[in-house]
């Protein structure tokens, strides 16, 4: 009896989980010409910004934990000359660039998944208007459609 009732409460659960992907799927906007988000290509899209995310989670991991090493190694520096300054210095603002692209990234993640969830996925937060779903399934994490990215990289 005891399976039987896990069996239902599993169902329950996956029919709950496939009501509220069928309800986001209705929700999210999609351009005039394109079709409506299947619950395939959520999935697909959650997917893979999880997985973003888990790369991002680790790249700040070792790019902090390099540049905290190098912070550590700098201070033995006393003897060295101008080049070797010059040189730790250089990479010292190059894993700090690392680090900081990546929590950038780590963030745009996390913000794309959060508007999935809460069925504001795919809307320009420049214009309003729908992102679409090509550029969206080549670049979960966009959050601009192309004619306002383009404005925005030409400045």
């Amino acid at each position: 009896m005891k399976s039987s009732t896990r069996a239902g409460a599993t169902s329950a659960a996956k029919s709950s989980s496939a009501s509220r992907s069928g309800k986001l799927a209705e929700r999210l906007r999609v351009k005039d010409d394109e079709s409506p988000w299947s619950d395939a290509e959520i999935k697909e899209v959650r997917a893979i910004l999880l997985e973003e995310i888990e790369v991002h989670r680790q790249e700040v991991q070792v790019a902090e934990q390099e540049l905290d090493d190098l912070l550590r190694a700098s201070t033995d520096g006393a003897g060295d000359d101008q080049a070797d300054a010059g040189s730790k210095t250089a990479e010292r603002v190059h894993e700090i660039a690392l680090a900081a692209n990546s929590r950038a990234g780590l963030a745009q993640a996390e913000h794309a998944l959060e508007q999935l969830e809460a069925g504001t996925y795919g809307i320009c937060e420049n214009c309003g208007n729908p992102i679409g779903k090509l550029r969206l399934q080549a670049r979960p994490r966009a959050t601009l459609c192309m004619t306002c990215q383009e404005k925005q990289d030409r400045h």
